[in-house]
């Protein structure tokens, strides 16, 4: 297997070392790395909290149209 040295990592261009990453993160089976109990209970409380509290959800687009259109004024 050929390592990368940190010279040649920085060698890379932003896209490259991204590309990097995502090549790296695609090669974790969905197991690894386990995470802790307390991570993952945590994990599990908001997935529930998601899903509890979804039909009130607002679309991104309509928090952003009134964001730009109700300026804050200090």
């Amino acid at each position: 297997m050929s390592v990368l040295t940190d010279d040649e990592i920085t060698r890379l261009t932003p896209p490259e070392r991204l590309a990097l990453i995502g090549a790296l993160w695609d090669s974790l089976d969905d197991r690894e790395p386990a995470l802790p109990q307390a991570q993952q209970a945590e994990l599990d409380r908001r997935l529930a909290s998601f899903e509890a509290d979804r039909a009130q959800a607002v679309a991104w687009e309509s928090i952003k149209t009134e964001l730009t259109t109700n300026s804050c004024r200090f």
